[in-house]
């Protein structure tokens, strides 16, 4: 047996007696134990007849008889009693218990494999009879039990789970084994984004996939990871956005698409930032920011309705309404109740770093005038915006592909959504003026040598547009971010599956190797 020759020649850490607990050491013997008795413990198939859920229902309503099942799942608690035993079995869609006599599979296999041999946590297959017992638990009767993969690990307590966080998120398989809360909160992760999908087709928009490595990354500010195509000789990176590419299906004649997928930003980490991270983008013709406002409120109460069945959820103690319509609020007069600076008093970047600084506010003397507004919102303002607000029109300096607001040229009609003292969404009308934009992209590179963040020229793009491109609404939604509201949690770490964390260094720390902060 293949498996056999591989436990006596392996060498590796991993499996060496000296590294293993005794709790290990004893499951190794177990597997040994099976291949000595002509036992696959990991065979290739299994024929299973029902799921668990299956079998219940079939039980509930009374089908219960001498027809034999066969059912699959691991063993998460057993009960040796002599001659007769109880396990609970559970897979993906709920628990049976098992009930196990020597008479019904033989004495010695009762005896030597499963009193001998069986672990907490295998995965196995049982056949035999459904039956409600004698204190009227759904169970299975078992004729023939088949091992399908032997665990070599111990399980969590199955009264505490893994709260260690370090744990949960390096190993989240064990903390998805250990907390049926967990397993919920991806439910509902997977019922956000069905539920987002299923208002943006219900609207006529169709779902695209756009490039990942991109020759030029755009679309927003940040830093890109930067990965070589050896054959072609050609530096990639690592998308930041999809704007740049859903827009030229719009120049194609696409009237409305979207995209989820993954962006990738080579930046600092805290509660709510991870460097690859999940985002819905679209993009509507004929449409412009007023008009994606509206859209965001529906499409965010739609989801509400479809994933708790109401428009309200709880986050951190605090109730927030999702009802439309969300309050709307200038960024200039928001900026000004909060910090009381009114940054268009102050036209240039000396003069503004100067009255922040006056005001407390410790700024890089470097950053643009529009970096430096930025830091006015994410200071005094966002962090107070509990309800879901709109904050409208923003620099110009800060949105280098945002139409201009008529009458202002410093300023461009943009929005950003923020509840819970987060943003959650960003959007504008688009600029589709050729020269206006190749114009913004020459401005913004101009801080390429002092900016990491500077927008790239896109010839390409600006070419596209030369084409023609009808006006246009384009938006951005955190779908992390949105699924920590719906889930009342913290920080980013909770709802990714498998977040990024620094790597383990000897001497490293479990609090510093997840210290949360840039």
């Amino acid at each position: 047996m293949t498996v056999a020759a591989n436990l006596t020649e392996l060498a590796h850490p991993l499996f060496d007696s000296n590294n293993l607990s005794d709790q290990e050491q004893a499951r190794l013997n177990n597997l040994r134990k099976l291949i000595d008795a002509g036992i696959d413990p990991y065979p290739a198939r299994v024929q299973r007849t029902h799921t668990i859920a299956d079998a219940r229902a079939r039980l509930e309503q009374g089908e219960a008889g001498d027809e034999p099942v066969t059912v699959t799942g691991r063993l998460k608690r057993i009960r040796i009693m002599g001659k007769l035993s109880f396990a609970d079995l559970e897979d993906g869609t709920g628990q049976l218990q098992v009930i196990v006599r020597r008479d019904g599979v033989g004495e010695q296999w009762y005896n030597e494999i499963w009193k001998g041999a069986i672990d907490l946590g295998d995965f196995v297959g049982v056949t035999g009879p459904l039956l409600v017992s004698k204190t009227g638990e759904l169970s299975i009767e078992a004729r023939a039990i088949q091992f399908l993969s032997k665990t070599l690990k111990p399980m969590p307590d199955k009264w505490h789970g893994v709260r260690d966080v370090e744990v949960r998120y390096r190993r989240r398989y064990v903390d998805l084994m250990a907390n049926a809360e967990v397993r919920d909160l991806f439910r509902t992760r997977a019922a956000i984004v069905r539920a987002l999908r299923e208002y943006l087709d219900g609207e006529g928009f169709l779902e695209v996939e756009t490039p990942i490595l991109q020759p030029i990354y755009g679309g927003a500010a940040a830093r890109p990871f930067v990965t070589h195509h050896n054959q072609l000789h050609q530096d990639l990176y690592l998308r930041i956005s999809f704007e740049l590419y859903l827009k030229r299906l719009l120049v194609g004649g696409l009237d409305r698409v979207y995209e989820i997928g993954r962006d990738f930003r080579n930046e600092g980490v805290s509660f709510k930032h991870n460097p690859e991270f999940t985002m819905l983008e679209f993009y509507e013709a004929y449409a412009d920011y007023e008009d994606v406002m509206r859209r965001t409120e529906a499409m965010i109460a739609h989801t509400a309705q479809q994933v708790t069945g109401g428009l309200t959820i709880r986050w951190q103690g605090q109730e927030i309404d999702l009802t439309p319509p969300w309050k709307r609020i200038p960024l200039r007069e928001a900026i000004l109740d909060a910090a009381d600076i009114d940054y268009e008093a102050f036209p240039d970047a000396a003069s503004l770093a100067a009255e922040m600084h006056r005001q407390g506010v410790d700024v890089d003397p470097k950053l643009p005038w529009g970096k430096l507004v930025d830091k006015l919102l994410s200071h005094f303002v966002e962090p107070h915006l509990i309800q879901p607000t709109f904050l409208v029109d923003y620099p110009r300096d800060v949105s280098p592909l945002a139409k201009g607001a008529p009458g202002n040229p410093r300023m461009v009609e943009r929005f950003e959504g923020f509840m819970a003292g987060m943003e959650v969404c960003n959007a504008f009308s688009e600029i589709n003026d050729p020269i206006d934009q190749l114009q913004r992209f020459l401005d913004e590179s101009y801080h390429a040598t002092e900016d990491d963040e500077a927008h790239p020229v896109d010839v390409d793009y600006v070419e596209a547009l030369s084409y023609g491109m009808p006006p246009a609404g384009g938006f951005g939604l955190g779908i992390d971010r949105l699924v920590m509201l719906f889930t009342d949690r913290d920080t980013i770490r909770e709802v990714i599956l498998f977040p990024h964390l620094r790597s383990l260094k000897e001497g490293d720390s479990d609090q510093a190797a997840d210290d949360d902060t840039p």
